[in-house]
């Protein structure tokens, strides 16, 4: 302040300083604990016993990716998708991940998505709870269950631009 008085005829007053402009507030986040999600798959299980043996619903729509809960008490069919990836947090459970191959019996079932009845020629990954698995887009996948064993997963589907 003193610095400025010199500076400035005696005339003159010494500028208030501009009061700075508050932080904008960082856009809001989504967070999902493990006891929520899990909680949330306990309702989904019991979907599952009702229809496929999968279940799954969409947390949350972002521009180019969502964030989906997926349970699955029975083994699921082929799938790839050309435009998207998935990423696979396994927060329960246990299943073989099957990738890579080709897919039997390949149908075009919408857009960007064929299904079949299994991937042939994959290479096969056990997953835990845990473990993380990324599925680029194109690549054909399916997961395995054995048993009676169970796999709940947060899976977040990227779209892949070329």
């Amino acid at each position: 302040m003193e610095i400025l008085k010199e500076l400035l005829p005696a005339e003159k007053e010494v500028p208030a300083a501009k009061p700075r402009k508050a932080a904008q507030p960082a856009a809001a986040s989504d967070h999902w604990s493990p006891a929520i999600l899990l909680e949330r798959a306990a309702y989904l299980r019991q979907m599952a016993r009702h229809g496929d043996g999968s279940a799954s619903e969409i947390l949350r729509e972002y521009p180019r990716h969502n964030a989906q809960l997926s349970v699955r008490i029975r083994s699921g069919i082929a799938e790839l998708h050309e435009n998207f990836a998935d990423i696979f947090y396994v927060l329960a459970g246990r299943a073989a991940l099957v990738t890579g191959g080709v897919i039997s019996n390949a149908q075009h079932v919408g857009p960007g998505e064929v299904r079949g009845d299994a991937v042939e020629g994959g290479a096969r990954q056990e997953l835990r709870a845990g473990d993380v698995a990324h599925v680029p887009a194109g690549v054909p996948h399916q997961m395995i269950l054995e048993g009676d064993n169970t796999v709940t997963s947060l899976v977040i589907k990227i779209e892949e631009t070329s």
